[in-house]
């Protein structure tokens, strides 16, 4: 049986000013989607040039995936920005920890 995995990631732009959050079944190639759309003003992360990864969870199920992402994106701000700074003190781009 194949074993897949999906993600709950957060991204940002430069400034840490606004968060992206999404889910996906392959992270490396959907933070090259959101380099790729940097700028363009037809999707919230290209208009808002969020393409820096500052946090992830890996899933095996979908479902539990999905439920995450629709939790975290329920919260405040601050809530987020705790998430993150357990994972990730300095808010540093982890794109590179995460692609081959």
């Amino acid at each position: 049986m194949r074993h897949h995995h999906y993600y709950v990631y957060l991204v940002t732009n430069p400034k840490r000013t606004t968060l992206y959050i999404g889910v996906t079944n392959d992270l490396v190639r959907r933070l090259d989607q959101h380099t790729s759309n940097e700028g363009q003003p037809y999707t919230f992360a290209g208009r808002y040039f969020c393409n820096l990864l500052v946090y992830w969870e890996q899933f095996g199920d979908i479902k539990q995936a999905i439920a995450r992402e629709k939790e975290i994106k329920g919260w405040r701000r601050e809530k987020k920005d705790a998430l993150i700074a357990s994972f990730n003190p300095d808010w540093r781009d982890l794109t590179t920890e995460v692609t081959p």
